[in-house]
Order: C-alpha cells, then structure tokens, then sequence
C-alpha cells in the first residue's frame, strides 16, 4: 500500500482526490518520438502525442497536456480520445493557459477533465475556474487545502464566462411596475 504522504492529491471539483495519472515531462537530450512512456495512466506533453500517435493511440489511459505557447487547435478532431487534458503554467505570471481553457472549453467543445498543472497558485484557482478548468494540480510546496480556498473567494461574478455564460445584469430578475421607491432611476 503506498504511503499516504507519496500519494499524488489534486482538487478536483471542489474537493481534495487522489490522483493516479502521471505527468511526463521531457528530460533534457529527450526526443519525443523515442521517450518512453511508461504503462498506466500518462498524460504525455503535446509533442510526444504528435510524434507517437500511432502507438499512444491504441491505449485507453493516455492524457495530452499542452505548454503555454502551444494551440489548442492542434487536438482539434481529436479531443474525444482524451478523458483529461492539461494545461501547463511554466510560471504564475503567465496567463495564457486560461485562454486555451476557454477556447478548448467554449471553440473545441471539450467536455473531459482538464486541469492546471505547473507553477499553480491559490489565488489563480478561482479564474481558473472561470475560464473552463475543472481540475488543479497545486505546486508540491504549496498546502493544498489552503488552495482550495482559492475557488470559493467570490461568491458572484460580473461577467460571462465557461462556468456562467450570462453576465450579473442578465441575471438580475427584473420586475417592470415593480417600484419600491419613487426615485426616477429606481428599477434601471
């Protein structure tokens, strides 16, 4: 049984889970079209999958994860044979991986798990949230149940976005004739 402080915890949802895919990431002098990919579940980088398709194709168990500088598009048609893809942030201050989120979310229609992996912060899980994610893999040296937090720190939001497609003013109920006050503006 392995021990319960090597076992790998994601939030997924809104809660704490064990995770059992594995992230591979290229060594350096590693090629992705001959790095081994060990058996189980493997959520292999973008260009491993190009450069090995054939092969990786035939596994029910294989995730793709895509690095910041990298699009969407190119999983476009091949989207459903992914129960997860990820979305690396090399650094906090790169905001990139919300936008191939969304367009992965809202352009591509992928409807499977797709989760933050990288230089993942509390206070980014919220936006996160927003723009299509659904899974989070916080940096190791971070404490997990404090970065779940991060998703509940607003309890409404202004804009549309993945998780709530209609802005705070279309939400608003309205009710015409239905003053309460006598000011002018009263009901705009």
């Amino acid at each position: 049984m392995p021990d319960q402080n090597t076992i790998q915890r994601i939030i997924k949802g809104n809660q704490i889970v064990a995770d059992d895919w594995t992230v591979l990431r290229l060594e350096e002098g590693q090629e992705p079209a001959t790095v081994e990919v060990a058996a189980g579940k493997v959520i292999v980088p973008l260009k491993v999958w190009q450069a090995q398709k054939e092969a990786l194709a035939a596994r029910p168990e294989i995730g793709v994860w895509l690095q910041s500088d990298e699009r969407p598009e190119e999983l476009k048609g091949e989207l459903d044979k992914f129960s997860v893809v990820a979305v690396n942030f090399p650094k906090f201050t790169d905001g990139r991986g919300y936008s191939i989120a969304y367009n992965l979310r809202m352009r591509l229609g992928y409807t499977g798990e797709l989760r933050a992996i990288g230089d993942v912060l509390r206070d980014q899980l919220f936006q996160m949230k927003r723009t299509g994610f659904d899974a989070y893999a916080p940096r190791p040296d971070r404490s997990i149940e404090d970065a779940l937090k991060g998703l509940t720190v607003f309890s409404e939001t202004y804009q549309a976005s993945v998780d709530d497609k209609l802005p705070l003013f279309r939400r608003h109920a309205r009710t015409a004739g239905a003053r309460e006050h006598n000011d002018i503006g009263s009901g705009i």
